[in-house]
């Protein structure tokens, strides 16, 4: 009974939190949890990875670790390109919607939230479905070189005995795609993959990502610090703010006086700055927030 009122009770103080409009969403991991994409952190996360992540160091200092990456996101991008939005991504569409947003900052790289209706999203890590040459700076869709990559290694990662989320060289089927779409597999499977360099001028490519040890461009995270700064509350949705990457947006809001509410499952590191926090799964609690505000404004 307890948690019953003390759910209700953090749902109107959220519910006062956002009303006033002029809200800042800061999203991470854990809003996408519940479409199926494993978080880093979070219950979703613990124990699943196998191995450290790509480093953009790695990345760029030599084509064996092209070679794995490619090969081993080649397969994750199916998962996360078939993975849809949930109801904690069309509640912040729908908050959107009712003008009580003045933007969305998230931290994945997913685009769930746009396949749910938002727009204006500033993706702080980039975006998945882009790919860009790291020779002559062009950017591609994804899908143009998911098509390339299917043509130079026909068969990879087909599905074997009928068995959905099987594939040759997973490791597994729990757990076997990371939320930055880097699926697990053997060295065998990764041997025989087959990179493609860009079509324009045959340099290497990478995701349009930040990877671990890459710095978000610095224009990037000026217009997130000027977007909080003007913001009448930060909405801070299923990240532990580990990473100092979005966690400075949550310090800068608070040395502004800027009311900062979470809503997590478990603690985060910004706990400490925080007006509110609610222990809560994102769906169901996004979407009895919807509830507890008034609807949008009739047409004229």
């Amino acid at each position: 009974m307890t948690q019953v009122v003390e759910r209700e009770a953090g749902l109107r103080a959220l519910a006062d939190l956002v009303s006033d409009g002029d809200v800042v969403v800061l999203s991470g991991a854990g809003i996408s949890t519940e479409s199926g994409i494993p978080d880093y952190r979070g219950e979703t996360g613990r124990g699943r990875r196998r191995g450290d992540p790509m480093t953009y160091q790695a990345f760029t200092g030599g084509a064996e670790a092209r070679r794995r990456y490619w090969a081993r996101s080649h397969l994750g991008w199916r998962h996360i390109k078939a993975a849809r939005p949930n109801a904690g991504h069309r509640a912040v569409a729908e908050l959107q919607r009712r003008g009580l947003l003045a933007g969305i900052i998230t931290q994945n790289v997913d685009g769930l939230h746009q396949a749910a209706g938002a727009s204006g999203v500033i993706e702080l890590h980039g975006s998945l479905d882009r790919v860009v040459c790291l020779a002559c700076g062009a950017r591609t869709p994804r899908g143009y070189l998911d098509a390339r990559l299917r043509a130079a290694n026909p068969g990879f990662g087909e599905r074997r005995g009928g068995h959905a989320g099987e594939h040759p060289g997973l490791h597994g089927q729990e757990g076997s795609v990371n939320p930055d779409g880097d699926a697990e597999l053997d060295d065998r499977a990764i041997d025989a993959f087959r990179v493609v360099g860009c079509d324009r001028c045959g340099g290497p490519l990478k995701p349009d990502v930040v990877f671990f040890g890459e710095n978000v461009p610095p224009a990037r995270v000026a217009d997130c610090f000027a977007l909080t700064e003007r913001a009448g509350a930060l909405l801070v949705l299923g990240s532990s703010l580990t990473v100092m990457s979005g966690y400075r947006f949550v310090r800068h809001a608070a040395r502004h006086g800027i009311p900062v509410g979470i809503v997590n499952r478990g603690p985060t590191r910004g706990d400490g700055d925080a007006l509110l926090t609610l222990d809560a799964p994102l769906g169901a609690t996004l979407g009895a927030l919807l509830e507890e505000l008034p609807g949008p404004a009739a047409a004229p």
